[in-house]
């Protein structure tokens, strides 16, 4: 039997420690395990198991904490992740386990007190001690009060008395305390309607025969449709088919689709199994205890944003991707930068199992992807119950200004579209992805917008707290009356406008306008998603004002107008996506509209009416902007048609960062393959964050060439931070 394990510890320390296996425990990969680490013992994760080690002397292992951590499949994806996209396995663990499960922190728990008497007896006790110990008398009358007993926190309160005097009539035998696991589960006591299958459409259908017959086998489905189309209930249809062979499925959803609309049609179908969710919302608890119950298989389904791909789900048998294009789907702040859609395409290869990536508007890689046959694509071409897609009209904001012979923030159209929608009870979404009031504070001598002290990007105003904010590190200052930068005395102005402007615009127009604005100022707190989603939805607003978090995977029947205000702003972002992004959010946002039995319509504001990406999202035409764009990629050599890395140089100072990456670029360009380009160091979109500077450069060509230089760098650069990002959805930022 081998009797030496490989174990990663959850230090820093990049490299596997081996120690001894004692005799009389039976271990596998994937076990969490505690450890002797010089005069303490640390938690650690079995790699590996092997019959000798090149050090004589090994400490033995002290115990297990749990003999399956990570089931097998995840092992094998963390071994790719590490060679793949090159960060430690240490770093890999950690992203895939969750901190409560590493610190090995128990299920929370209760103390409840019950009375160990009858009845009679307490009462009479009660009698008997009140006039020597009231307090303990107190105690008991409330416990007399209770049928099945009563949480020691709320019994304190209740008779306003210490521990102790509880614990004494414990020790007495009069009342029994005792430990109740808490579920945190963040479904717990709610309670949705069933729900049943709905007759799917001939394309539904197709949909469906292709995955179940691909059940047991790698294939990845394009599940191809537009917005109302139907892909919810394929998903649905398909899990129910899985389920019935005893399998389990994972559904990822971007984070800002994971609203209680999502969850509540889920559950509605599948009450009767166990559903656990996933996401940066829940507190460390409710992750930990979910993680536990997915573990356990007491959760058949998990449904959650980036890093439920690593669920440990037993006997996985379906992966669902929803909405493949999003870009939350990408870890870009630390290592490993890992995209959702490589993983769940890995994992059931790993498995042997199908993935479907679904979108309205699917990322160009994912449709080139199809196109030369390594994803299977099924399109849904027509709405649900529907006869057409709203319509939708470009209004030119040059003209309205012109006719107003001022600035106005709502064309003529979008105001009576809003005021028609009002008369008739129906509700109205308006998307801006600015949050704020004003864009900034601007001097009308010298002409400098104010900056934030610590980051290169200009304080947006906040009227409702009356200051000027960093959308970056959360700076705050009161407005300036003075220009910071030439001391001037003449008034300053503020320019440019966001969500908060808009509703503040829209109710001095309309004051009977009930109105519900959704940006990260009105979503601080736990649950504000899902509170202004079903007041929304329930109709206490007529509309709602909101960024991108309002503009996919929502469907609201009442909603037959959507308007878009400045809706060229992304196309002004140097970055090779920008045109992808910017007809994707347009034509999911479009996709709001008209999902009832009323027909919808949707403008669009822009002072670009003739730009070729906007044109095509008011034909909702995906493929022809596919195939133009495509062209376009081919030209500058960029993803698909090669390979994108992004290396990053963080500094407090500004010229080590710069001279770092350059140097790094110098030293390897001569001997660079002539398919693969490393371009020039520049400074990222925001060069500035938080007083560090930034810096970045790109390689692009074949995969196999950029794979190798990539492992020939150097793991950190003295004096600078390093980050190799593989596939970065920007190369701007």
């Amino acid at each position: 039997m081998p009797r030496v394990a490989e174990v990663i510890i959850d230090l820093n320390l990049e490299k596997p420690l081996d120690y001894s296996i004692p005799e009389n425990m039976d271990l596998e990969v994937g076990a969490f395990v505690e450890i002797p680490l010089q005069n303490r013992f640390v938690k650690g994760v079995v790699i590996q198991v092997k019959n000798e080690s090149a050090f004589a002397k090994l400490k033995p292992i002290a115990k297990i904490l749990d003999e399956a951590l990570l089931p097998p499949d995840l092992m094998q994806l963390a071994t790719f992740m590490t060679r793949y996209y090159l960060s430690p396995l240490r770093k890999v663990l950690k992203t895939i386990i969750p901190s409560t499960i590493r610190e090995h922190k128990g299920a929370k728990k209760q103390f409840v007190v019950r009375r160990a008497k009858t009845l009679e007896e307490t009462e009479e006790l009660a009698r008997d001690i009140r006039p020597k110990f009231p307090q303990q008398a107190e105690v008991l009358d409330v416990l007399l009060k209770t049928k099945k007993g009563i949480f020691l926190t709320e019994l304190q309160e209740k008779a306003d008395c210490s521990p102790s005097v509880i614990k004494t009539l414990e020790k007495k035998g009069i009342l029994i305390i005792e430990h109740l696991e808490v579920d945190r589960s963040p479904l717990q006591n709610q309670t949705y309607f069933k729900s049943h299958h709905k007759k799917l459409t001939h394309e539904q259908a197709e949909a469906l025969n292709k995955i179940v017959e691909s059940f047991n086998t790698f294939k990845v489905h394009l599940l191809f449709g537009v917005t109302g189309s139907g892909k919810t209930e394929v998903y649905l249809q398909s899990i129910d088919k899985v389920l019935a062979r005893g399998e389990s499925v994972i559904m990822l959803v971007p984070e800002i689709s994971l609203t209680e609309q999502t969850i509540e049609r889920f559950k509605s179908r599948f009450d009767e199994v166990g559903i656990a969710i996933l996401h940066s919302r829940l507190s460390e608890g409710e992750k930990r205890d979910e993680w536990q119950r997915i573990k356990e298989a007491k959760a058949s389904i998990v449904i959650g944003a980036r890093s439920s791909v690593f669920a440990p789900l037993p006997n996985l048998g379906l992966i669902i991707l929803d909405e493949e294009h999003e870009q939350s789907f990408k870890q870009s702040d630390e290592s490993p930068r890992y995209h959702t859609r490589e993983l769940a395409i890995m994992r059931g290869k790993l498995k042997n199992i199908p993935v479907i990536l679904g979108s309205a508007t699917p990322s160009l890689e994912s449709f080139f992807n199809a196109e030369i046959g390594k994803f299977e694509v099924t399109f849904l071409k027509n709405r649900v119950g529907s006869d057409r897609l709203p319509k939708v009209d470009i209004i030119d904001m040059k003209d309205e200004w012109a006719k107003t012979k001022n600035f106005t923030l709502f064309s003529a159209p979008l105001i009576d579209g809003i005021k028609n929608r009002f008369e008739k009870g129906e509700q109205t979404l308006l998307f801006l992805n600015r949050r704020g009031y004003h864009s900034c504070q601007i001097c009308l001598t010298c002409g400098t917008a104010v900056k934030c002290k610590n980051c290169d990007t200009l304080l947006t105003f906040h009227k409702k707290e009356y200051e000027l904010s960093c959308h970056l590190c959360n700076h705050t200052t009161p407005p300036f009356k003075q220009c910071p930068s030439c001391n001037s005395d003449q008034q300053m102005k503020f320019k440019g406008f966001g969500t908060e402007q808009v509703e503040a615009s829209l109710k001095a127009l309309f004051p009977e306008i009930r109105t519900l604005r959704m940006d990260a100022d009105t979503t601080k707190h736990k649950g504000s998603h899902q509170k202004l989603f079903r007041d929304f939805g329930r109709g206490k607003a007529d509309v709602l004002i909101g960024t991108q978090m309002i503009a996919k995977g929502l469907h609201f029947p009442e909603v037959t107008l959507v308007g878009v205000l400045n809706c060229d702003m992304s196309l002004h972002v140097p970055d090779f996506r920008a045109s992808e992004n910017t007809f994707q959010i347009l034509t999911q946002v479009a996709g709001r509209a008209g999902r009832g039995e009323t027909p919808g319509e949707v403008i669009f504001q822009t002072l670009m009416p003739d730009n070729r990406t906007l044109i095509l999202a008011q034909a909702q035409d995906y493929v022809t902007f596919y195939k133009e764009e495509l062209e376009s990629r081919k030209m500058f050599n960029f993803p698909p048609f090669s390979f994108l890395v992004k290396l990053s140089c963080r500094s407090e100072n500004e010229k080590a960062a710069f001279e770092a990456l350059e140097k790094l670029r110098n030293k390897y360009l001569k001997q660079l393959p002539p398919e693969v380009e490393w371009l020039p160091t520049v400074p990222a979109g925001h060069s500035k964050v938080k007083n560090i500077y930034k810096f970045n450069s790109i390689i692009k060509g074949p995969k196999g060439p950029i794979h190798q230089i990539l492992k020939e760098l150097p793991e950190s650069l003295p004096n600078v931070k390093l980050s190799i990002d593989l596939n970065p959805q920007s190369t701007f930022f």
